[in-house]
């Protein structure tokens, strides 16, 4: 993947009248014809509390004045209060439930809508089988499959709705929720043992105590864990989305055989899951499907013989025991911070089944407001207590608070921008506008200028010393038809800018380029200021025509009104030129006391024949010229231009940058036409665009 980072440049424009943001300034404005819409956001959270006595027996006839809440150590009002009671038999026959967006084989793409028909959860299991086959060898996944049919056929009572899940390749729901044994057994069939990953080797690293394979060379799979571990959180945080309408608890039977998480790389992702879980009420249950294992010096006999003298020290089993207790850390803290149970190192899969049962059998949701309004991100310590003596009440100690931007990390901000450019629904806090084009710059080769503009007064500075400062995140990716990311842009850009700049009045342009072959592409560009975290973004369609088709070969027409000082091009930018560079308008309204700058180039021009009196001689012959038009009316003309010979010899190239002084045209709408003849081979082209001129 080709990045360019740090490349840009940041330019101050005027003020420009866009019709798009007058027109939604204008919608904005007008008030709804049935009066005024009024909208509160509030979060509740909530905590299920399971009540014993003394002989281990559920309690279920407490009230909600025996309850006390404590949050760090601060009383909080209980504003809601439900006892759940799955052991009572459901009065509702709930054959199956779309809570997941999908039935048998269906991708999770979009959460399922919650119409006013939406079944009640009351007295309801809400189980999720969750097989990821990603992390699971076929021995591991055979075994996690017959503990769920297993249950299925002898543990699963009337009150239970179990769903299907499994990450191969991609999130999929095999079975939404149901009490259908049958739909279940046959989507538990289909996860096949047969289609795991297969066996690996020994453990990678230096030459002692690894796998002697024959091999000199051992790959460092350190990034992919981090890759593959993202997978499966982002995976967890999806489903707990898709949940979050029903209040009830619901219980992920989460089948793995560990999950490594290499140094804080995954931290940020491990947050989300858990936050997701925590406001979906979904306790994670983790199982480690390789079961009890045995740690062999010398290594298991699917493996080869250790290198070394770390099988008769101890080395090797410790090391092995080091790398199962890493990948069973992040399981453990998926379970302990959701309300779960991890159960590790167990061959009897059927006790996580009786553990989420005896868990929901009989339980209390208590809600409450949280009286710390800080959004600060940090743990907050929950206490429960009951005013009955002698009883032992099961909850979850905690949860993270909500974090505003300011109080995020940078592993947050750069998962948000992630997550931004992933989302099908863009973002427009913060207004962005871009343009593209295309210059030739080898055979099949293409430079693609890209220009964003941000209105200034949209960005809150700060005020240091004499100066106004502000900060903006840019993150952009090129994508083929395929949907699969070619190039990405990665800038963050520093502006600094003194008062009398009069930024509110001006726009703030950010210039950068991807070299492309000709095809279709996708662009999506995301814009983030850090004062506030306002995110914009905007995405269009990108075709790079295929030239060697074309009998006229020409680049796009840039216009513009600016030229700043070339500085240092990472890669060959056709738009810097002689010292100086043409930067791209976005919007094409210009003021009449500017000068208007046309750039464009023609590829491959024809040669004409050769004159008698000197047969050795032979050229090209481009003419071009632009004209502006009024409806059908030319309102005014430049003079001609005449090529006979390429200026850009070493891409093939005639380039063109006329200059126009605005002051020839009237203020007012114009379509510009851009002739270009080659008189040597007969072809001309004519392209068009429109513009502004303004007072």
């Amino acid at each position: 993947m080709n990045r360019e980072r740090k490349g840009g440049w940041w330019q101050k424009m005027p003020a420009l009248g866009l019709t798009a943001v007058l027109l939604c300034s204008s919608l904005r404005s007008q008030q709804s014809p049935t009066g005024y819409v009024f909208r509160a956001e509030t979060e509740v959270v909530l905590v299920n509390v399971t009540a014993r006595d003394r002989n281990g027996n559920l309690v279920r006839d407490l009230r909600r004045e025996d309850f006390t809440v404590l949050e760090d150590n601060k009383p909080q009002q209980i504003v809601s209060f439900d006892l759940e009671n799955t052991d009572a038999t459901p009065t509702v026959d709930l054959a199956q439930v779309e809570l997941l967006g999908g039935g048998a084989g269906k991708s999770v793409t979009k959460p399922a809508p919650a119409g006013e028909g939406a079944p009640a959860f009351k007295d309801r299991r809400l189980l999720i089988f969750f097989f990821d086959l990603s992390a699971m060898e076929p021995d591991e996944t055979g075994r996690a499959v017959s503990s769920a049919e297993n249950y299925v056929d002898r543990q699963m009572t009337p009150a239970d709705l179990v769903a299907v899940v499994s990450l191969g390749n991609s999130l999929s729901v095999n079975q939404d929720f149901t009490s259908d044994k049958a739909a279940l057994k046959k989507a538990l069939d289909a996860l096949n043992p047969n289609a795991g990953q297969g066996f690996e080797g020994g453990s990678t690293g230096g030459t002692e105590g690894t796998a002697d394979t024959g091999n000199s060379f051992t790959a460092d799979d350190t990034e992919y864990n981090i890759f593959n571990t993202d997978r499966r959180l982002a995976a967890l945080r999806s489903i707990a989305q898709q949940l979050e309408k029903v209040d009830q608890k619901k219980s992920l039977i989460y089948f793995s055989s560990g999950m490594d998480r290499t140094g804080i790389e995954n931290q940020s992702e491990l947050r989300a899951a858990i936050n997701a879980a925590v406001r979906a009420n979904l306790a994670i249950y983790t199982t480690d499907s390789r079961g009890l294992e045995a740690m062999v010096p010398g290594g298991e006999a699917q493996n080869a013989s250790l290198r070394g003298t770390s099988p008769f020290s101890g080395q090797a089993t410790l090391n092995q025991y080091n790398s199962n207790f890493t990948s069973q850390e992040t399981l453990v803290t998926l379970a302990a911070d959701t309300g779960g149970r991890a159960f590790l190192d167990t061959n009897d899969f059927s006790q996580v089944f009786k553990g989420v049962q005896q868990d929901t059998s009989s339980y209390y949701i208590l809600g409450y407001h949280s009286g710390n309004p800080l959004r600060d991100g940090g743990y907050r310590r929950i206490t429960v207590r009951v005013n009955r003596p002698g009883l032992k009440l099961d909850f979850r100690h905690g949860y993270y608070a909500p974090a505003d931007f300011k109080h995020s990390t940078q592993e947050d901000r750069e998962a948000q921008l992630e997550q931004e450019l992933a989302s099908d629904l863009p973002s427009t806090d913060l207004p962005v506008y871009l343009s593209t084009g295309y210059f030739r710059v080898a055979d099949n080769r293409f430079y693609v200028p890209v220009s964003l503009i941000v209105p200034g007064k949209e960005i809150p500075f700060t005020r240091k010393s004499d100066q106004d400062k502000a900060t903006l995140d840019v993150l952009g990716v090129v994508l083929d038809p395929g949907s699969h990311p070619v190039s990405q842009i990665r800038d963050t850009v520093k502006l600094s800018l003194n008062p009398s700049d009069l930024v509110g009045r001006k726009n703030l342009q950010y210039g950068n380029g991807f070299v492309l072959p000709a095809g279709d592409y996708h662009l999506k560009f995301v814009v983030r200021e850090n004062e506030s975290g306002r995110i914009g973004s905007f995405e269009t369609d990108l075709t790079i025509p295929d030239l060697k088709s074309q009998p006229l070969k020409m680049s796009s027409v840039i216009l513009s009104s600016q030229l700043q000082p070339a500085g240092k091009q990472k890669t060959v930018n056709p738009l810097a030129r002689d010292g100086s560079e043409v930067i791209p308008s976005v919007t094409h309204v210009f003021s009449a006391a500017q000068h208007l700058y046309l750039y464009y180039e023609v590829y491959d021009p024809a040669r004409q024949a050769a004159a008698p009196s000197d047969p050795g001689k032979t050229g090209i012959h481009l003419l071009t010229n632009v004209a502006f038009f009024i409806g059908k009316t030319q309102a005014y003309a430049t003079p001609l231009v005449v090529a006979s010979e390429m200026n850009a010899p070493d891409r093939k190239a005639a380039v063109f940058q006329l200059d126009v002084p605005l002051s020839q045209l009237k203020p007012g709408f114009y379509t510009c036409q851009v002739n270009v003849i080659d008189d040597a081979g007969g072809h001309f082209r004519f392209p068009r665009l429109a513009m502004r001129v303004r007072q």
